[in-house]
């Protein structure tokens, strides 16, 4: 699991531009599905098992997109100002390395400012590519990066950029590998452009028409120093999603993994997001409604170029959800 998040990771694919990771996982799950297919917007949809007595066409999403940074200008000296893919934090960005899709590399610096207390904005930062002229800028108006930082193993716990949310499609990668028979159809779909809007994922469902969909994303934690009171902490397993800013979970969706948990003897953490939301927005929204919900794996200091998980939280998240899709969803299936 370690070596496919790192390989995961460390693989750029801002959003928009997810092209590299898309063949990565390709790669992975080509001899574990019954149908693998992109959509036009560039979702990667595999499909596995045939819908029996007591299953559901379920959706899985974890989106397959980072945060990035896109050039807007070069100026004489070779100096690229940038916006942004995604919500990125200026105070996480002065500083840090970035890595282009053409291989080019810099590093981003900022204008000076007097008071050391202030955060600098996005406008007031630059990438220095290590040029003297425009003329030798490697880079063009228009081209992306993604943030550049190592994966750093610190035994339970790991480091990297991207783990929001490459660590979900670790995840949903190896649950697929392990269904071994199942009466539902599975479609897992990883998405594009969640960081930027949550819009592949509205297209997938549209196409799909599932009976239910869930996301299967990172969420923040509430157990470090004066962090907001939130009571989900890293090593407690995964997180079962009850409300975010965007979305009411389905009830029947959460007691149907609070069940499936409680069945598989494993542990879960009840989550409530207060800022923030994953791509079970719009699939709760897509054609007449689709009832939706979301099973989340813990991370600290997500939007940040080193992003935390528990490897126990992942191995958790990963028998959880292969418990839930290979067994039929009787209850679940009548209430619908």
């Amino acid at each position: 699991m370690k070596s496919l998040i790192q390989k995961l990771t460390q693989t750029t694919g801002p959003s928009g531009f997810e092209d590299q990771v898309r063949d990565l996982i390709k790669a992975e799950l080509a001899s574990h599905v019954d149908e693998l297919r992109v959509d036009n917007l560039g979702n990667l949809i595999a499909r596995k098992g045939t819908r029996r007595d007591g299953g559901l066409d379920i959706m899985v999403a974890a989106h397959m997109d980072e945060l990035g940074i896109m050039v807007t200008h070069i100026d004489e000296n070779g100096f690229a100002r940038f916006t942004t893919l995604g919500t990125v934090y200026p105070r996480n960005t002065a500083g840090g390395r970035v890595r282009f899709l053409n291989g080019a590399r810099g590093v981003i610096g900022m204008e000076p400012n007097t008071n050391r207390s202030l955060v600098t904005s996005i406008d007031k930062m630059y990438i220095d590519l290590g040029v003297r002229a425009k003329k030798d800028c490697p880079v063009a108006v228009g081209d992306v990066a993604a943030f550049e930082r190592t994966f750093t193993d610190l035994g339970d716990r790991i480091v990297s950029k991207a783990l929001d949310n490459r660590v979900g499609v670790a995840a949903l990668i190896e649950t697929i590998k392990s269904i071994k028979s199942t009466p539902h159809c599975v479609f897992a779909v990883f998405t594009v452009q969640e960081e930027v809007g949550t819009r592949g994922a509205g297209a997938a469902a549209f196409g799909i028409n599932p009976n239910i969909g869930f996301s299967l994303d990172v969420t923040s934690t509430g157990d470090t120093p004066n962090a907001k009171l939130n009571q989900v902490s890293l090593g407690g397993g995964p997180a079962i999603k009850i409300k975010d800013t965007a979305m009411i979970a389905d009830p029947r969706i959460v007691a149907w993994m609070q069940s499936g948990a409680k069945s598989a003897k494993i542990p879960t953490q009840p989550e409530i997001l207060v800022g923030g939301w994953t791509d079970a927005r719009v699939i709760q929204l897509t054609r007449a409604g689709i009832p939706a919900g979301s099973l989340s794996i813990p991370a600290r200091y997500i939007h940040s170029p080193s992003e935390m998980v528990d490897i126990n939280d992942v191995n958790h998240t990963v028998k959880l959800l292969t418990h839930l899709l290979s067994h039929p969803a009787a209850p679940l299936e009548k209430s619908l």
